[in-house]
């Protein structure tokens, strides 16, 4: 089966043009991890921030 999309062939198998060239080849795991992590982390800091005035002020 030829698909529109891909033109190349590589050991048999019909490959899109960008899977052969990857900009990153690091684990999606770790990305998604690190991602989370930082997020989770940003939202505490401004959570923390805002009971340390809510205590202060009261």
């Amino acid at each position: 089966m030829y698909l529109f999309y891909t033109g190349n062939c590589i050991g048999g198998v019909d490959v899109n043009e960008f899977e052969k060239d990857v900009q990153s080849k690091n684990n999606d795991v770790v990305d998604s991890i690190k991602g989370f992590g930082f997020s989770f982390i940003f939202f505490v800091l401004i959570f923390a921030i805002g009971v340390v005035f809510n205590v202060v002020g009261s």
